[in-house]
């Protein structure tokens, strides 16, 4: 990520330009984050997720919203915007714009070469602070990899690793089955070499 301000800012500055931007921006206690683009690769994983798992939730009283749906992150000062997230019951939101959840289940990030670092790290420890989320999902967009961690009922996370086309990742909280094929349905990873 590339430093986009030289000064720290408030949330609340944060919050007024980033309503008015044409572009998105990520914030971690006072700095801002310009966002790059998406690959094709990044966005057909991501809508083969939205698809799979909008078709699944139907009538369960769960939401999914795609990118540009902020999530803020009370103890980490900070405020992302996940590829794919899901809300289970009342969406609780920042203030009346309704465009930063506070509340969500499910987070998904597909990884890019220019964030994978910080998506593994940083932002996954401070995603792991939400006390709502209970599933949190990396995707690889380069190679079949996808990595499920889960809220054990003591609060601590459990790792479990899909690198098989037939291997089928459970989301538990939601009642959910995805193939690992289907989400990886129309990428070419010789295309990516």
């Amino acid at each position: 990520m590339a430093v986009h301000s030289y000064r720290l800012v408030t949330e609340e500055e944060y919050l007024k330009h980033e309503r008015q931007a044409q572009t998105k921006s990520e914030y971690v206690r006072g700095e801002i984050f310009a966002l790059a683009g998406d690959s094709a690769s990044h966005n057909t994983i991501t809508v083969n997720l939205v698809a799979s798992l909008h078709t699944q939730l139907r009538g369960t009283g769960c939401r999914v919203w795609v990118n540009d749906m902020r999530v803020r992150v009370v103890e980490a000062g900070a405020y992302f915007y996940p590829d794919v997230v899901v809300v289970c019951g009342q969406p609780q939101f920042l203030d009346e714009h309704q465009d930063t959840l506070l509340n969500p289940m499910l987070i998904v990030e597909v990884l890019s070469p220019s964030t994978e670092a910080f998506d593994r790290g940083e932002k996954s420890f401070y995603y792991r602070r939400l006390s709502s989320l209970r599933e949190y999902l990396l995707v690889s967009q380069d190679r079949v990899r996808i990595e499920r961690y889960v809220r054990q009922a003591n609060g601590e996370w459990l790792l479990h690793d899909y690198t098989e086309p037939g291997q089928i990742v459970r989301l538990e909280s939601l009642g959910v089955e995805m193939p690992v094929a289907q989400i990886y349905e129309g990428i070419d990873f010789a295309d990516l070499r």
